[in-house]
């Protein structure tokens, strides 16, 4: 059992009049089944939050999700104000997270999101206030 701190027994001695040694421990042990039952965070879904965390790549997931059709980098840079390395950058730290996928069409090189991507901008969206 974790052992409370001087702060945690100042909360539970402001929101309970009568705090007694019985009343932390029994609130730890329900901290303790909350953290229990809370999945440990995994390295996939850490890498993708973080890499919809820049400006550009959740910009450039946006359109692709928008555009309800695979787009070249060509097109995506017409629409992005950054360089066409950067856009590509992007892409790859996409494509690398699992959010993008990528075909090979001769030269040209075709994105879409994956369902994973549309699932989180949608939830994003969702909670916009």
């Amino acid at each position: 059992m974790t052992h409370p701190t001087e702060r945690f027994e100042r909360l539970m001695a402001d929101e309970l009049e009568d705090c007694c040694v019985a009343d932390v421990e029994a609130r730890l042990e329900t901290l303790e089944e909350y953290d229990a039952a809370s999945p440990a965070p995994s390295e996939i879904d850490l890498d993708a939050l973080q890499t919809l965390g820049d400006g550009t790549r959740y910009t450039v997931v946006q359109l692709l999700v928008t555009a309800d059709e695979p787009l070249c980098v060509c097109e995506v840079s017409q629409l992005v104000a950054v360089s066409d390395s950067a856009i590509s950058h992007a892409l790859s730290d996409l494509r690398d997270a699992g959010l993008v996928t990528r075909e090979k069409d001769g030269q040209w090189r075709f994105y879409e999101p994956t369902d994973r991507a549309v699932a989180l901008t949608a939830a994003l969206d969702q909670t916009q206030e």
